[in-house]
């Protein structure tokens, strides 16, 4: 238990961060999801069934392994998260059953002993420094010996779920790594595919050619017809498969305090101006009235202040009064408590002493042992900047070890930012050059001296009072009216759009909404009811409803459904348009290519026939046009003296006649190509996951959910 006791704090999280970090193996794409008659069940792969009580199970685990670690995380991205690790455990199952893969317990345990935080952590070695195994069985052993009889949602019995999660990821992981490195070792390459490659690729071409630019053929005489569109989404159909989607417009009512508000809350503001001024504990005054902020008691620069009372602050008496005043959202009353020049910067430097227990230590000393012995090392150096020095670099373990612990200069903006700790901050600014203390932080102890301090300038301490500035209840529901107003009229007929633009409403649009999206474009927070809402069997076209969402309303419009499977050419139009255009240009070019030879197809076109030297599929450049591979790919295959025409190019449509080939010269060995050709191949297994999911037949219900 000894083990246990010493890093049971910091293995909690350090367990929950492993076990999520193996928990999510594969970020695949997007899901099509639709209604499952059965409620139990989420979904389905290969025939496999994912119920509905084991997948919430996982999402729960997911969400509080995330909070535990720090992570924030939405109630779509857990849902996609261990949807993916569901799917890709199905996925891989058929697999793993007919390459008759098993994993033995000695494989998982290799792997927990081989992991980074046993192998280096100290308590998990023995007395001459090396790893001991038997110090992680015994670990192990209280962990699961400690969530005996323990409560469901204890910390004991949560340990202990999460390394069974862990073990068995790492089971899972091995597994899936063991038929990837088969699939792997399954593909490479030969030397004669080698050497084909290298006399491919590395043969050069000379032609002569007739090229006629795209451009030479005014836009404005090609006319695209809805037909054209469709015909070429039905010719490239795998590359238009479009997930089921729905975009809305919406306009969005935001609850924001009228004038009269403001006037009103300032005029009570002002009503505490006497008291403030006459108050001898202004601190304890302001607690009792209650503010919405809490007191700063730092000093602040004129850059720091509000702009409002920047000057009027640092020009004021102690106990003057300013404001009220608006500032962020607030509107403010403060008192000035007192007036001080402070440096902007500190040049200092430290001793530091952790003990167990403290931020960032690997300490086994007590806070007691810790303290006595930087109360020695205080009486040793206070008055010797050379043994502050020599102590410094022998007992630091941060960065300043071997600086003499210099920790530089730190302008009062970093020193109080949530990067550095508040304690030391205070003692380099509240106090003088050469100032020299035993100051205790969240790291430790520490020995501060200050060696030196620049820029001295005027600062203020206030006492403010702060009140959130908020809608009154009428205001409030004067948005409420305009809301549902705004819905009735379009429920009732009339035209959004017409409506919006008569009463000054911005209209928004959310395009493409995913079924199991969260977020809609223009509106901040977690939106699922309105994309819940846009799914639903009864939300048709030109449907309307009103949504409460934070801090306002939003009416929104359905305004378009795409169902699954081929985009509609309207969707699309745009970004194939010049595709299209450039295939029209190509035909029309290409039938004025009737003659025979170049010099004829040259003159028939009006341009001149030209060289091309020595070009390779390596770098299939033409000089004078550009990059133009196919032109190149027909220039290699074709057969000298024959002349081919009506090649679409990038650029233009071609004409050629190949004039000489050179073969390059033979090699001794191929080895160099087989390679390249191997890591080639070998680079493409990493999409074998999203190959075999393609090829699966997966149902996904989540948004009947979710």
């Amino acid at each position: 238990m000894a083990i246990l006791s010493k890093i049971r704090e910091r293995t909690f999280f350090l367990i929950l961060i492993i076990g999520m970090a193996l928990f999510a193996f594969v970020v695949g794409d997007a899901f099509n999801s639709g209604g499952s008659e059965r409620p139990d069940v989420i979904g389905e792969v290969n025939g496999e069934t994912i119920s509905s009580n084991e997948f919430s199970q996982q999402v729960e685990i997911f969400k509080a392994n995330a909070n535990s670690s720090g992570r924030k995380v939405t109630d779509s991205q857990a849902t996609d998260a261990v949807w993916n690790s569901l799917v890709s455990d199905q996925v891989y199952k058929e697999q793993l059953d007919k390459a008759g893969i098993v994993v033995g317990e000695n494989d998982v345990w290799q792997q927990i002993i081989g992991m980074q935080y046993f192998q280096t952590n100290p308590s998990f070695q023995n007395e001459a420094g090396l790893f001991d195994e038997e110090k992680v069985k015994e670990f192990i052993a209280n962990m699961q010996e400690d969530a005996v009889g323990a409560a469901d949602g204890s910390e004991e019995k949560n340990v202990w779920l999460n390394w069974l999660s862990t073990e068995d990821n790492i089971r899972k992981n091995i597994v899936r790594n063991s038929y990837n490195n088969l699939v792997n070792a399954g593909l490479g390459a030969s030397l004669e595919e080698g050497k084909r490659d290298y006399m491919f690729n590395n043969a050069s071409t000379t032609a002569q050619y007739v090229y006629v630019p795209y451009t030479s053929i005014a836009d404005s005489l090609i006319t695209i017809t809805n037909s054209d569109y469709k015909k070429y989404i039905n010719e490239h159909s795998k590359e238009f498969q479009v997930e089921e989607s729905r975009s809305i417009k919406y306009v969005k009512f935001d609850i924001t305090p009228s004038d009269a508000d403001k006037n009103a809350m300032k005029a009570s503001l002002s009503e505490n101006i006497e008291e403030m001024k006459t108050s001898s504990d202004v601190v304890t005054l302001i607690n009792d009235i209650g503010s919405d902020l809490a007191i700063d008691n730092n000093f602040i620069f004129s850059d720091r202040l509000p702009k409002v009372i920047s000057e009027q602050a640092l020009s004021a008496n102690v106990g003057d009064v300013v404001g009220p005043y608006e500032d962020n959202g607030y509107y403010k009353l403060s008192k000035v408590v007192a007036l001080k020049k402070m440096p902007d910067s500190v040049k200092a430097r430290h001793i530091i002493v952790p003990y167990l227990g403290s931020q960032r230590s690997a300490s086994t000393k007590t806070k007691e042992a810790a303290k006595k012995t930087i109360d020695s090392i205080f009486r040793l150096v206070k008055n010797s900047s050379s043994r502050f020095i020599a102590i410094a670099d022998e007992v630091n373990s941060d960065g300043t070890k071997g600086k003499g612990g210099d920790i530089g200069w730190v302008s009062k903006d970093a020193a109080f930012s949530p990067n550095f700790d508040l304690d030391f901050a205070n003692f380099m600014f509240d106090n003088k050059k050469g100032a020299i203390q035993v100051v205790e932080t969240k790291f430790g102890f520490h020995i501060i001296k200050i060696d030196d301090q620049k820029n001295y300038q005027n600062t203020a301490q206030l006492a403010t009072l702060s009140r959130l500035i908020v809608p009154s209840v009428e205001t409030e529901n004067k948005f409420y009216q305009d809301a549902e107003t705004f819905t009735s009229d379009i429920s009732k007929g009339d035209n959004f759009d017409d409506i919006a633009k008569e009463r000054e409403y911005k209209v928004s649009f959310g395009n493409k909404l995913k079924e199991l999206g969260e977020n809609v474009p223009g509106l901040l927070g977690n939106q699922r009811q309105i994309i819940r809402w846009a799914f639903e069997n009864g939300t048709d076209i030109n449907t309307v409803k009103r949504f409460d969402i934070d801090k306002g309303y939003v009416v929104a419009v359905l305004r378009n459904k795409t169902k699954k499977g081929t985009a509609n050419p309207a969707d699309v139009a745009g970004q194939i348009k010049s595709i299209i255009l450039k295939n029209k240009k190509a035909a029309m070019i290409a039938k004025k290519m009737t003659a025979s030879t170049l010099e004829d197809i040259a003159k028939e076109n009006a341009v001149t026939v030209k060289t091309a030297s020595k070009v390779t599929l390596v770098s299939p450049t033409i000089s004078g046009v550009g990059r133009e591979p196919a032109v190149v790919g027909a220039m290699s295959y074709a057969k000298e003296g024959n002349v081919l025409k009506g090649i679409k190019g990038e650029k233009g449509v071609f004409a050629i006649k190949v004039t000489a080939k050179e073969i390059p010269v033979e090699l001794d060995n191929y080895g160099t190509f087989r390679n390249k050709l191997s890591a080639n191949a070998k680079s493409k297994s990493t999409q074998l996951y999203n190959a075999l999911k393609e090829t699966s037949d997966i149902e996904d219900n989540r948004a009947s959910i979710y």
